[in-house]
């Protein structure tokens, strides 16, 4: 259903408008090599169907007021956090400071080119230097590539890691990823893309890896286990150390998915426990745009054992001055030039203005939010796992209620949902992170409205299966869009 959609430019435009005015020509005139020029018209209905161009084959022509208008309308019906509370369990989705924005847009950051050699890079080479030794700090790794672009390629570079390290040591036979139910949904494609087959671990009635399971299924096919901690349940593993020792034992490695970092900043150091190597979500733990602002960011740290083999390059300090370096055995470069440098930056900053006491105090009271808000929530909202949760906790909607109508009529209200349907091993899961960065009222206001809309479904279901009201777009066929989508825009 479609309500009030803003036009496309194209559908605004006469000619002869204009936005800007081009300055005169100070070079001669060329013209474009023909076979390169679009035919306007020759598409589907005389009309060409990605909607560049209009009716009659033009460019928009749209006066500066209307397209300041088109686009500031468009960005008003965005959900952002800088407008709506975002409880998006396991996305972190925390404020991102303004002072950030602010580093990253200096000219002689935003300026600099990639390509410009390491003798004029000094700037850049210090702030990537001292991250790496930030970010080995905070999980208490021996050494950090910033390369990875994201979470999943982080994942993905230390799966590769892994494989490098037993296939350096002639260990071929070592074909199996360990991963609990509990895990993030990437890990499997992780393990698969890299060659492995992933072995699925359950979860014991307190939302802990089965030891018993782990235990029967560790043995020399193992090349490693790739944990989540906190858990997608948003619980601490009771018995981490005994599940890193149990996969050492075997002869495998253990991949630590950091996504949830936040909620042990400043208390507990990965590395310390026994992990040997772990991505960083920067979009996530330090800040910086996501959920449609990115791009991300997901830098990976490891122990001595495995630095080696590091994607690169990294930025190491030699003969007294800073350089990118390969490591001596890299799996190699996992993105062009020297991963998102806007990203990395944004986290320099938070870091060094929040310090090690800030950085603690960011865990503790992401913790403190959750639990507030998991008590304020669990009377209408069961909790399947009633120990203290950490960042985040998994409910589930009133009997008989689903989460999607739930999730829909939120929007009604000025709430993005939280996670839904995830972790799977949940029925009806709601998976609710608040963060640090919001206010007691704030928290107190969505659950006030969660109950109410709990409520609305027990006395009107048709109220709820017909969310949202307010959106530009309604409650869409979710049958009719797998089977039959329409993937052009469509005019009326």
């Amino acid at each position: 259903m479609k309500r009030n959609t803003a036009p496309l430019l194209w559908e605004i435009s006469k000619p002869g408008r204009r936005a800007i005015t081009l300055p005169d020509l100070d070079v001669p005139a060329a013209s474009l090599p023909t076979e390169l020029l679009r035919t306007p018209g020759a598409q589907e209905g005389g009309r060409d169907t990605d909607g560049l161009f209009g009716p009659h084959g033009t460019l928009p022509e749209i006066g500066e007021l209307d397209l300041v208008r088109h686009f500031t309308r468009l960005s008003q019906l965005n959900f952002s956090i800088d407008t709506n509370f975002y409880p998006l369990g396991s996305c972190t989705m925390k404020y991102n400071p303004k002072m950030n924005e602010a580093a990253a847009a200096h000219p002689g950051f935003a300026s600099h080119h990639p390509y410009q050699p390491a003798e004029s890079s000094t700037g850049t080479l210090g702030v990537m230097h001292r991250l790496q030794d930030a970010l080995a700090a905070v999980s208490g790794f021996a050494a950090v590539s910033l390369q990875p672009a994201a979470g999943a390629q982080g994942e993905f570079s230390g799966v590769l890691m892994i494989r490098a390290y037993h296939g350096s040591r002639g260990d071929t036979a070592r074909t199996r990823m360990l991963i609990p139910d509990s895990a993030h949904g990437t890990n499997p494609a992780t393990v698969a893309m890299a060659g492995f087959k992933a072995v699925q671990i359950p979860s014991d009635a307190e939302g802990n890896v089965d030891l018993d399971a782990l235990h029967a299924e560790c043995d020399q096919t193992v090349a490693g286990l790739m944990i989540t901690n906190p858990n997608t349940l948003g619980l601490f593993e009771a018995h981490l150390e005994e599940v890193i020792e149990t996969v050492h034992a075997c002869g495998g490695l253990v991949y630590g998915d950091g996504a949830n970092l936040n909620a042990i900043l400043g208390k507990l150091r990965p590395g310390d426990l026994g992990i040997d190597v772990m991505h960083f979500n920067l979009h996530k733990t330090f800040s910086t745009p996501h959920g449609g602002g990115g791009p991300g960011a997901g830098p990976v740290g490891c122990n001595e054992k495995l630095a080696p083999f590091l994607p690169g390059p990294v930025v190491r300090a030699t003969a007294g001055s800073l350089a990118y370096v390969m490591p001596e055995h890299s799996i190699g470069r996992i993105k062009s030039f020297y991963g998102n440098f806007g990203m990395l930056l944004r986290a320099y900053v938070y870091i060094a203005v929040n310090g090690t006491a800030g950085l603690r105090r960011i865990a503790e009271n992401a913790v403190l939010n959750a639990n507030y808000l998991k008590e304020l929530l669990s009377e209408t909202y069961p909790v399947r796992y009633r120990r203290r949760c950490m960042h985040e906790f998994v409910c589930q909607p009133p009997e008989g209620v689903r989460t999607i109508d739930i999730a829909k009529r939120l929007l009604d209200y000025g709430f993005h949902a939280p996670t839904v349907y995830f972790p799977l091993i949940v029925k009806e899961a709601l998976m609710v992170e608040p963060t640090e960065t919001e206010s007691r009222e704030t928290i107190e206001t969505f659950a006030e409205t969660m109950i109410h809309v709990a409520r609305e479904a027990e006395r009107s279901p048709e109220l709820l299966h017909d969310a949202p009201y307010t959106m530009p777009v309604g409650r869409l066929d979710e049958v009719s869009a797998a089977k039959r989508p329409v993937l052009r825009y469509c005019p009326g």
